[in-house]
């Protein structure tokens, strides 16, 4: 188990949100940072609030690394249109994200876990790499022997999330598809996102 998976409450605590919606939050109990100093409030800087945005909602997708986060960034700002949604849409169209949308897994940690150890098909082919960035159309399939699993059952039953209208998900065959890139505004964020303030940090 990588440090990421034990510190996802210690995430959820340091930023003060209930990053992911989920009912043991420790957050749901005390909103406030850990240690001694935890409850004591500042008013952030700018460069403060620009970074805890960042944090958020890189930690949102199982706390990636600074590097990945940085050249998903660097995509969005290439590609045409408005930088912000773009990196949310680069976001969304990871193979380890769109599992988790499917239901596939109950959190975004357990679906970084899935893809890697070689779980899950992309149009017929084994894909084990979570930053694997689907195209329009692209079919996901459980392989074979997780059919059968009980965490997968479990995720699929759970009543915490539904699947976004972007992604199909057939649970009876254990797979789907990515049917379109996201804008901000369809992804079922349980907290308000701000990639335009993750933009600001980046192109200070």
């Amino acid at each position: 188990m990588t440090k990421r998976v034990t510190a996802k409450h210690k995430i959820d605590r340091r930023l003060g949100v209930n990053l992911w919606g989920r009912p043991k939050s420790p957050v749901n109990r005390r909103n406030y940072g850990p240690g001694q100093h935890g409850q004591q409030r500042s008013k952030p800087s700018d460069y403060g609030i620009q970074l805890r945005a960042k944090q958020k909602l890189k930690g949102y997708y199982g706390n990636i690394t600074e590097r990945q986060f940085r050249r998903l960034y660097q995509e969005a700002a290439r590609r045409r249109g408005d930088t912000s949604e773009n990196l949310i849409e680069l976001l969304e169209r990871r193979l380890d994200a769109v599992i988790y949308r499917m239901k596939f897994v109950s959190t975004v940690f357990a679906a970084r876990q899935f893809v890697s150890h070689g779980h899950v098909l992309v149009n017929g082919k084994r894909v084990n790499i979570p930053s694997y960035q689907l195209r329009d159309g692209d079919e996901i399939k459980v392989a074979g022997g997780m059919k059968e699993n009980v965490n997968v059952a479990l995720a699929i039953q759970s009543t915490e999330r539904d699947v976004p209208e972007y992604v199909e998900a057939d649970h009876k065959d254990f797979k789907g598809k990515f049917i379109r890139g996201p804008k901000l505004a369809d992804v079922p964020y349980p907290v308000s996102m701000e990639p335009n303030l993750v933009v600001e940090f980046y192109s200070r």
